[in-house]
């Protein structure tokens, strides 16, 4: 991605020329002029051309078109005065928005002062209206973060007849696992269809994934230690019973592993060998299934606006749910819009702030964060805690006077916890009299904390017929490229999202 200053005056005439070239950029930094903070989630248009600010207040913005140094730039963020200037005036890569007072303004839209139910009320009764269902094609950026964090991870053994199998093997093993993990995964596509009617198409035009490849080899080892511990002391004929408190189940050796053999020989090595090329060919379907795995996470994000039927985020569509506060009648942007708190007036998850066209009574833009576990479960020792979801969405206008998502953040965080004790026992179908072998047994603790972050930008949006859908065939050849570190060259001339801090100081342990 292009860093170069937006536009130092000594340089202007040498940018000007640059800007004539396909696919050029823009990058600088939102800041509050007073606090000298970044300003996230700012809009940034140029022209037809548009991003937003990242958590870090900075953008990145792409344009193939001819651009003149007359040619103005608007940045606006709510509680901001929008500032509009010719892009050769600015002499700095941070852009200041100057604090607004915001003031409960007199001269209302309508001759009636709506309470916040009555405007709810037009927003339920105008969502058919406002936003449409179409076919539609769109442009779109989609970044997702994974995280898993393991906050606990103990086994203490009671008893263990199998040597090797004592607590020091078993605190070496759960130090191989990586307390922290991270995967990255970005693309740009163009998506067609409308995930309402369940019609989707992908096309898939670039993708990275950025994480450390040595985590998986750690796993892939790990499983191989076990493999040959069982082989040298698991007898011909033997299965496991394996209990946790009141809990009982009964494994096959072979079930355990693929490879376990009792004898060390030609046999074990086909095996090997065989097992070897299933692993290679899981990856390679996994490789070419990546475009569907992402077509459906897209597909997941559009049904779960809260302006879609059914939506687990029920604060538009189950308003007896809620209780709701008009908070201010101010301007987002040039649009004059009502600020509406909701708070759950029951047993709901969800609070926030709805910012609704005053014109229309379409939401323009939502703040929402859970207020309480939105899913938990607690059985025995095992728990798991759906402890966050929280996001912002940002609709705006298509030409066709419908409203669609330009911007979505969702964050969603889950706690899973297993405290129970265990035991392994190997006991044998062949061996006459009492056929119980070896046991471990010993008290698990295990706290795993996942958590995922989606952003999306949809930087074009335009509908499309029946005809276009069906003439338009899926063929994603293009795999993601993987890599170990960022590297800040390989999305030039696309627009994105511009990464933060944390991606781009990543950088797997394997390449130190």
């Amino acid at each position: 991605m292009n860093s170069r200053p937006i536009l130092l005056p000594l340089y202007t005439f040498l940018l000007f020329n640059l800007f004539n070239v396909n696919a050029q950029s823009l990058s600088a930094t939102v800041i509050d002029s007073v606090s000298q903070q970044p300003i996230p989630f700012a809009s940034v248009q140029l022209k037809e051309n548009w991003a937003i600010t990242n958590e870090e207040g900075n953008f990145n913005l792409i344009f193939d078109e001819a651009i003149s140094e007359a040619d103005s730039l608007t940045v606006s963020s709510m509680g901001y005065e929008t500032l509009t200037r010719p892009i050769a005036e600015f002499n700095s890569t941070k852009i200041s928005l100057v604090p607004k007072a915001i003031e409960l303004r007199e001269v209302i839209v309508s001759n009636k002062n709506y309470t916040a139910d009555e405007i709810m009320d037009f927003v339920e009764n105008n969502l058919e209206k406002n936003y449409t269902n179409d076919l539609s094609k769109k442009r779109l950026f989609h970044r997702t973060t994974n995280t898993d964090r393991w906050t606990k991870s103990d086994f203490k053994v009671k008893k263990s007849s199998i040597d090797v199998l004592n607590q020091q093997f078993i605190d070496s093993v759960i130090n191989t696992v990586p307390k922290c993990d991270t995967y990255y995964s970005e693309i740009v596509g163009d998506l067609y269809g409308d995930p309402s009617k369940e019609l989707l198409k992908l096309d898939l035009l670039k993708a990275s994934k950025l994480f450390d490849k040595s985590n998986e080899l750690d796993a892939e080892k790990l499983e191989e230690k076990f493999n040959e511990i069982l082989r040298d002391n698991v007898k011909p004929g033997s299965y496991f019973k394996i209990k946790s408190g009141l809990f009982g189940t009964k494994i096959d050796a072979d079930e355990v592993s693929e490879l376990l053999e009792t004898e060390v020989d030609s046999s074990e090595v086909a095996a090997a060998n065989e097992e070897l090329e299933k692993r290679k060919k899981d990856k390679e379907e996994q490789q070419k299934n990546y475009a569907k795995w992402k077509k459906n996470q897209l597909n997941d994000i559009f049904l779960s606006l809260p302006t879609e039927e059914d939506s687990k985020l029920n604060f538009i569509l189950k308003t007896r749910k809620y209780d709701y506060t008009l908070q201010e009648f101010t301007y987002l942007g040039d649009e004059a819009v009502y600020v509406i708190s909701f708070e759950p007036s029951g047993s709901a998850d969800y609070e926030g702030t709805l910012y609704v066209n005053a014109e229309d009574f379409a939401v323009v833009q939502i703040d929402y964060s859970n207020v309480k576990p939105t899913k938990k479960f607690n059985l025995l020792g095992i728990s798991s805690n759906y402890y966050l979801s929280k996001g912002k969405i940002i609709y705006n206008k298509n030409k066709d006077n419908h409203y669609s998502v330009r911007y979505l953040e969702s964050e969603s965080g889950m706690r899973v916890g297993v405290k129970r004790p265990l035991k392994i026992i190997e006991k044998n179908k062949i061996v006459k009299g009492k056929n119980k072998q070896n046991e471990l047994s010993g008290d698990m603790d295990f706290v795993i904390i996942g958590s995922e972050k989606n952003e999306l930008i949809v930087f074009d949006s335009n509908n499309i017929n029946q005809s276009t859908y069906d003439g338009f065939t899926e063929n994603n050849t293009v795999s993601p490229t993987y890599m170990p570190k960022y590297d800040p060259t390989f999305w030039e001339g696309y627009a994105i999202i511009e990464p933060n801090t944390a991606i781009k100081e990543f950088k797997a342990a394997s390449i130190d």
